[in-house]
């Protein structure tokens, strides 16, 4: 036995044992308690409520997704499955097209037909001179070129008085020598000649014919030692009294210790088909003003004709022309000044009619045609007439009316795909 008011260690937790025993079942209906309370579900209430939301939102969570940011699709959607305009269904995408194509198709179709009404206001043969800028004066090519490929700064200018010559007439070339900025430079033409086009069928068949070019202020040249070269031909006179076609000059020259060569063409013809007569009658027809030439026809056949028409001050206003068959005899070749024209450029009389041209068109074969003389410089000088005396009608023809039918007709096409659209988008009635 040991000592009153001593205890031996096993006795002692033996003893806190056996209190323990009674606490169990506290412990076990308190965790069963517990464990029902938070299968049932039930949020916190009060402030263990409101201090478990507190606690929780200041947890620390996943940062925020941007839109569009490449994490995943976005919310409400469908992978695999294009996201659709919810404004727009694709029947209306697909009649919002459509309408867009029949828009375009009428502003185009309205536009064709506007100016083809525009371009054919007048007739062919009676047109603004603004249209023709290029024909209101007669054929007097002036034109550079490098003297040669040589890297040299000199180059030539080249000019000639005509290019169709008939019979007798003479045409005068002009051969000049300048730098990049105009300046004339020393100039001489070495040698020249003239001979059958390369192109021509059978050129080569006639020599070559020397040709002279001077500076002396004779021979047409202008002005003597002003450095520009002047050569004369006369094909019916010169080598070439039968030949019909194109001839073309052959020129060297010499600028300093530079030389090159260029050449001039002309088209010949040595007898001319028809001959104009000179006279001129004018007539009031239709709200138009006809001039009819008198012409002496020698061979039968398709006549082209073109004059020019300036009013009273010698501005250009039209551009005036004729393209029919005409026999053998003494004819009349029509150009007309449109009533409508007149009207609309208003130009002041007199006008005045000149530098007249022509050639029968040949139907095979090349040159394409025979020239006639032209009737240079001015040929007649109209009437006074008031503005009352011509009509604004537009030209018509059976060619004209077909084709603004047909036009119509587009634009009438166009304008009924859309109203068939509209109908489309037009709501139900009830």
């Amino acid at each position: 036995m040991t000592p009153t008011g001593t205890v031996s260690v096993p006795a002692s937790r033996a003893r806190r044992a056996l209190w323990a025993i009674p606490l169990i079942p506290l412990v076990l209906g308190g965790m069963g308690w517990w464990w029902m309370d938070a299968g049932a579900g039930s949020e916190p209430s009060g402030e263990d409520g409101a201090w478990q939301s507190s606690s929780l939102s200041a947890m620390p969570g996943p940062a925020p997704r941007k839109s569009g940011g490449g994490m995943g699709p976005p919310a409400g959607s469908v992978p695999g499955v294009a996201v659709q305009d919810p404004a727009r269904g694709p029947e209306e995408a697909e009649r919002a097209a459509r309408r867009q194509l029949w828009e375009q198709r009428l502003a185009r179709a309205k536009q064709t037909l506007e100016s083809y009404m525009k371009a054919t206001r007048y007739p062919p043969e009676s047109r603004p001179a603004s249209e023709h800028p290029d024909q209101m004066e007669m054929a007097e090519p002036e034109r550079t070129r490098p003297l040669n490929k040589d890297g040299s700064d000199i180059q030539l200018r080249l000019k000639q008085d005509r290019v169709f010559v008939v019979g007798d007439e003479v045409v005068h070339f002009f051969v000049g020598c300048e730098d990049a900025h105009r300046v004339p430079r020393p100039c001489q033409v070495v040698s020249a000649s003239a001979h059958e086009a390369e192109h021509m069928p059978g050129a080569g068949g006639m020599p070559a014919v020397p040709l002279l070019f001077s500076d002396d202020g004779a021979a047409g040249d202008a002005l003597s030692g002003d450095g520009t070269f002047t050569g004369r031909f006369q094909p019916s006179k010169q080598g070439f009294p039968i030949y019909s076609g194109t001839l073309r000059v052959d020129v060297q020259v010499r600028s300093g210790g530079a030389e090159g060569t260029a050449f001039f063409d002309i088209m010949y013809t040595p007898s001319p088909p028809a001959l104009f007569t000179g006279r001129v009658r004018e007539v009031l027809e239709q709200g138009s003003l006809q001039l009819y030439l008198g012409i002496q026809v020698q061979k039968a056949g398709r006549y082209v004709v073109a004059g020019r028409v300036d009013d009273e001050s010698g501005m250009p206003f039209a551009h005036v022309s004729f393209n029919e068959e005409l026999t053998r005899g003494e004819q009349e070749v029509k150009l007309t000044i449109a009533g409508n024209l007149v009207l609309d450029e208003v130009p002041t009389f007199p006008l005045k009619l000149r530098d007249v041209e022509g050639f029968l068109l040949k139907e095979r074969g090349d040159p394409d045609r025979e020239l006639m003389t032209s009737l240079r410089g001015y040929v007649h000088t109209t009437n006074d007439y008031p503005a009352a005396s011509f009509s604004p009608a537009e030209w018509q023809s059976e060619e004209r009316r077909r084709y603004l039918d047909e036009l119509h007709r587009d634009v009438i096409d166009a304008q009924a795909h859309l109203d068939d659209i509209g109908l489309e988008d037009a709501p139900p009635r009830p």
